[in-house]
């Protein structure tokens, strides 16, 4: 994507009222007013409040927020001009149960507050295979102690992915730390009873992954 481009949509997220783009410094400074208070401020119900994290261009938040009118849905990425898409999509097709919020993952627990959120999805993100990019693996026991922070009670992740490596690494780590693992499949598609939300929405990239034969790998587990 061009620079022009991307300028283009950032000043047209600005426009938006459905993107949120605080500082790093408004979060960590517990400036960011809306936190606490999303359904409250901006969704004006008590619906339950669902993340996709990592979410691309928004294409599963929009999808998840079609599918489901009575929850409210939030896709959070650090790239806005990538969910730009998702974003004006919301906006003409007048969602009022979607939002984006431009920031890091690693300040999640700063833009929402303790036990607000019910349930977070990670579809297909960078499995970081690397050793040294462990940090950075959205699965890893520090951002699982994050998603805890926010997450209600009975609050569950959802991790739809390509990769072997990510399914293999989390199944791993839950077991190992303990957590409680709800459902596991490593190919949706091919498995009888596989949950319907999971296989009734597919994003550009998914559909391109099935195309070649690609297993995709589904987790749906509490953190305790």
């Amino acid at each position: 994507m061009g620079s022009k481009n991307k300028l283009k949509r950032f000043r047209e997220n600005e426009t938006f009222k459905n993107v949120f783009q605080p500082t790093r410094d408004d979060l960590v400074n517990n400036q960011f007013l809306i936190k606490g208070s999303w359904n409250e401020v901006y969704f004006k119900n008590d619906n339950p409040l669902i993340l996709e994290l990592g979410c691309g261009k928004g294409e599963y938040t929009v999808a998840l927020a079609k599918k489901y009118p009575n929850k409210n849905f939030i896709g959070v990425d650090i790239k806005g001009a990538r969910f730009w898409r998702g974003a004006k999509t919301a906006v003409e097709e007048e969602l009022k149960n979607v939002a984006f919020l431009r920031t890091q993952i690693e300040l999640i627990d700063y833009a929402f507050s303790q036990k607000e959120v019910d349930e977070i999805w990670i579809t297909f993100p960078d499995p970081q295979i690397k050793y040294k990019r462990t940090k950075h693996r959205m699965t890893n026991a520090s951002f699982l102690k994050k998603y805890k922070a926010i997450l209600k009670p009975e609050g569950v992740v959802n991790l739809k992915t390509d990769s072997e490596f990510m399914h293999g690494y989390t199944l791993g780590l839950l077991h190992g730390e303990g957590h409680e693992v709800l459902y596991s499949n490593h190919n949706v598609y091919k498995q009888e009873g596989s949950p319907e939300e999971v296989t009734s929405i597919q994003t550009f990239y998914e559909s391109q992954y099935l195309e070649q034969n690609k297993a995709i790998t589904y987790i749906r587990f509490k953190i305790k």
